[in-house]
C-alpha cells in the first residue's frame, strides 16, 4: 500500500473525504488552486482526473468538465506537471490520478506509470480496465510503486469482490450508483450493503458516484466506508461562477473552501441510522 494513502487511512478522523478534480477545468493554473483549497479546508486525498475524450463512466458534470479542459489544451502530460507543481507547492496528501486506458496505452505504460510517480502520484484508477485485462497494469504499477484501484459496484458478487481485492491496491472504489457519475438526491440501499460487504475484504471501502451532500457522507460514514468521493458536485460549484471559460476564482475558491470543511465535518461525525427509517432519505439531514 503507497505509504501516503496508508498513512491517510490510519491518521483520518472518521471517513477520509477524497474530492475529484477534473486537470485543466478551465486552466492548470485554477486545478492548482483548487487542490490548494480543498486540502487546506479538510481533505484528506484528491481524486485527480486526467481528462479523456471519451469518458465512459462519467455524467454531463464532469463530461462537461472534461472537454472544457481538452478545448482549453490540457494534456496528459500537463496533468502530470501539474501534479508536479501542486507538490511543490506543499500539498501532502494522496493524489490517486484517475484516467482512461487509452491514455495510458499511447504514452506508453510504463513510461506513462514513471512518470506519474515522478511527479508525486500516490495512485491509480482505470474505470475501463476490468479485472481480466489487469494483469499487465497491476504488474506495471506495481513496478512504478504505484497503487492500482479497483472499482466494484452493488451487482458485483462477493467471490469477485473477493478477487477484486485481493488484486487491488490503496482501496476498493465502492460505486454508489449503477451508472454514471453525478450528484444525486438519495441514496440507494443497495449501496450501503455493498460498503458493508466489500469490507470484510481486508481493504479499505471508499464510496463514490453520486455522492453530493453532507448527509450522504455521514450515512457512508456510518455504514463502514473509510472514505467518501465527491466530484460532479465540487465541478457544480465552481462551474456556477464561470462565464464560458473565464472563472470568478475568487468566489469559486471560497464557495468550495466552504462546502470542503461541511464535507469533511460531516466525514467526521457518523450518524446511527434510525431503527426503520430508510437511509434513501438521508438528504433530509443536510
Amino acid at each position: 500500500m503507497g505509504s501516503r494513502i496508508k498513512r491517510m487511512f490510519a491518521n483520518a478522523k472518521g471517513a477520509a473525504f477524497m474530492p475529484y478534480v477534473c486537470c485543466g477545468d478551465p486552466d492548470a493554473s485554477f486545478t492548482i488552486s483548487l487542490v490548494k483549497a480543498l486540502c487546506g479546508n479538510g481533505a484528506d486525498a484528491i481524486e485527480f482526473g486526467i481528462p479523456f475524450s471519451d469518458p465512459i463512466a462519467d455524467g454531463k458534470t464532469i463530461q462537461e468538465a472534461s472537454n472544457r479542459a481538452l478545448a482549453g489544451g490540457m494534456t496528459p502530460s500537463k496533468a502530470l506537471g501539474a501534479i508536479a507543481r501542486i507538490r511543490r507547492g506543499g500539498v501532502e496528501a494522496p493524489i490517486i490520478a484517475m484516467t482512461y486506458y487509452n491514455i495510458i496505452f499511447s504514452q506508453g505504460q510504463d513510461a506513462f506509470l514513471k512518470k506519474l510517480k515522478q511527479a508525486g502520484a500516490d495512485g491509480l484508477i482505470v474505470p475501463d480496465v476490468p479485472l481480466e485485462e489487469s494483469a499487465a497494469l497491476s504488474k506495471s504499477c506495481k513496478k512504478a510503486c504505484i497503487d492500482l484501484v479497483f472499482l466494484v459496484t452493488p451487482n458485483t458478487a462477493d467471490g469477485r469482490i473477493a478477487k477484486i481485492a485481493r488484486r487491488g491496491k490503496g482501496f476498493l472504489y465502492a460505486v454508489s450508483v449503477l451508472g454514471t457519475t453525478g450528484a444525486r438526491k438519495n441514496i440507494d440501499p443497495a449501496a450501503l450493503t455493498l460498503v458493508k460487504r466489500a469490507s470484510r475484504h481486508g481493504l479499505p471501502v471508499v464510496a463514490g458516484f453520486g455522492i453530493s451532500t453532507p448527509a450522504h457522507a455521514r450515512r457512508f460514514a456510518a455504514a463502514g466506508a473509510k472514505g467518501v468521493i465527491v466530484g460532479s458536485e465540487i465541478a457544480n460549484i465552481y462551474s456556477r461562477q464561470m462565464t464560458k471559460n473565464r472563472i470568478n476564482r475568487k468566489t469559486a475558491l471560497e464557495k468550495i473552501a466552504k462546502y470542503a470543511r461541511e464535507m469533511k465535518s460531516a466525514c467526521s461525525h457518523t450518524v446511527r441510522q434510525t431503527p426503520g427509517r430508510s437511509p434513501g432519505h438521508a438528504n433530509r439531514d443536510a
